[in-house]
């Protein structure tokens, strides 16, 4: 199974971006699948995921209501009123614990995209 996430670039603070990942190969519908992002020098933090069947979400409180995570032939992360605070490298991953936002519960993991915001 390979994760590839796609669609980041530069915009300015207030714009949008949307990401997606696309999946490649059988994973199990019980998965998870989320997106983390990493800015420079911080901890790698999660931002939201959304389950594989039934396609129930959960936010990060400081992306809640600005981003929004959906499901149709690839994962999709609609980030909207894009802050200079959200610049970072932003990743998708796998796993099977509903509800985690550790990433050590997630044991597949794409490469990154580079979303940078100006002010």
């Amino acid at each position: 199974v390979q994760l590839q996430a796609s669609g980041g670039g530069l915009v300015q603070a207030g714009g949008s971006l949307r990401l997606s990942c696309v999946v490649s190969g059988r994973i199990f519908s019980s998965y998870t699948i989320s997106w983390f992002r990493q800015a420079p020098g911080k901890e790698r933090e999660f931002v939201a995921g959304i389950r594989w069947r039934g396609g129930s979400t959960y936010y990060a409180d400081s992306v809640k209501g600005r981003f929004t995570i959906s499901k149709d032939n690839t994962f999709d992360l609609q980030m909207n009123n894009l802050k200079p605070e959200d610049t970072a490298v932003y990743v998708c991953a796998a796993g099977p614990r509903w509800g985690s936002r550790q990433a050590v519960d997630f044991t597949i993991w794409g490469q990154g995209t580079l979303v940078t915001v100006s002010s």
